[in-house]
């Protein structure tokens, strides 16, 4: 039995939901072989999976997205280090009820990434999703040496609101380790940087954003890349064009202008984690997330596990709060059936605030459906 699933946003952790899974199962079949491999894609909850997977937990203070000091954590094992945008940048950094459209910075994120290299990592996944920022990844690359200034020669202000005052970009002085190491954007969002698909668009709301904010920022982040053809040259226009660049409030963007690869967040993570050593001996994965929805079947974590047991020949079943995917497009997914808490408890404040007991509820009936 493999257990790899993702995290029940705001009830449990992925490391939580295998171990109420477990414990569920052994209910049943007390002496049950079980493996857990928490999973993640790349976004919040993914320095936390690499950690259960065996790295080093590494910790940092850096800047939140509000510029106040926080403490921010990277994963680390071997050459490969595992950097989680949101531990620094994310909306779980601002004060409940707090958000800040224009003003939010990614600087965090680019001092967890010159952490990374400081700790001597020569692969870099940089998961990113969760964010609280808007700003293309400039606040990122001003960390690792890159200058915004505006028409009098002054830093232009944090956040993607300060960037429509932007009228010069230097990137001479970026960290020349980037150049050595392999970055990898690992993200679930494939958007590109602006327009009615772009960062400002689809997920500027999230984040607070009234309809004019996110006119305000479409038009800023233009600008930005406009002025970033003048710096790095045509690459800066294909770049904000490239799926993946509006990730994260288009911190995508500037990841690519340091040469990260864009690739499915799950994908990476499946193999940094170990899935493919750890499914060879397992006769059924369990996988799962907060909720099975139609955004699940776009790159969530899932659906990535479903589709690699697939390809390995494993029946996969998941788990979760709540599903409003019909059977068939499980089925197609890769997933013979989903077990959601409110099967077993309707109120879903109630499934939310007692997720746990209630996931060991489900796993017994997972346990006497498979393996009684």
């Amino acid at each position: 039995m493999l257990i790899a699933a993702d995290k029940f946003k705001g009830s449990l952790t992925a490391v939580q939901v295998a171990e109420r899974v477990t414990a569920g199962l052994r209910r049943v079949v007390p002496d049950l072989p079980v493996e857990a491999l928490p999973v993640a894609d790349g976004g919040d909850g993914t320095v936390d999976a690499a950690v259960a997977a065996g790295f080093e937990r590494r910790e940092v203070r850096v800047a939140g997205p509000l510029g106040d000091e926080v403490t921010a954590a990277f994963a680390l094992r071997g050459g490969t280090a595992v950097v989680e945008m949101a531990e620094a940048s994310g909306l779980q950094r601002l004060p409940a009820g707090v958000f800040a459209p224009l003003t939010a910075s990614t600087y965090g994120s680019g001092e967890l990434l010159r952490a990374a290299l400081d700790a001597g990592a020569r692969t870099i996944v940089f998961g990113v999703g969760g964010s609280a920022t808007t700003d293309g990844g400039a606040g990122m690359l001003s960390a690792l040496g890159a200058r915004f200034l505006d028409a009098d020669g002054e830093p232009v202000p944090p956040g993607g609101g300060g960037l429509s005052e932007l009228a010069s970009a230097d990137l001479s002085a970026l960290d020349p380790r980037l150049g050595s190491v392999e970055l990898v954007l690992a993200s679930d969002v494939d958007n590109p940087l602006t327009g009615p698909k772009g960062a400002p668009a689809v997920y500027g709301p999230q984040k607070g954003a009234s309809p004019d904010d996110v006119e305000s920022l479409d038009s800023a982040l233009a600008h930005y890349a406009k002025v970033l053809e003048q710096a790095a040259g045509v690459k800066a226009a294909e770049f904000a064009a490239s799926p993946g660049a509006g990730a994260a409030g288009g911190i995508g963007f500037g990841a690519l202008l340091l040469g990260a690869r864009f690739r499915p967040g799950i994908e990476v993570m499946l193999e940094v984690l170990g899935f493919a050593p750890a499914l060879e001996w397992a006769d059924l994965v369990i996988t799962g997330e907060g909720s099975l929805d139609e955004q699940t079947l776009h790159g969530k974590a899932p659906a990535g596990v479903a589709a690699a047991a697939r390809a390995a020949d494993k029946e996969v079943i998941a788990v979760c709060g709540r599903v409003v995917l019909p059977p068939e497009a499980l089925g197609r997914a890769g997933i013979r059936r989903a077990y959601p808490l409110t099967e077993l408890e309707p109120d879903v404040a109630k499934c939310i605030a007692e997720a746990g007991p209630i996931l060991e509820r489900v796993a017994e009936h997972i346990g006497r459906d498979f393996l009684v």
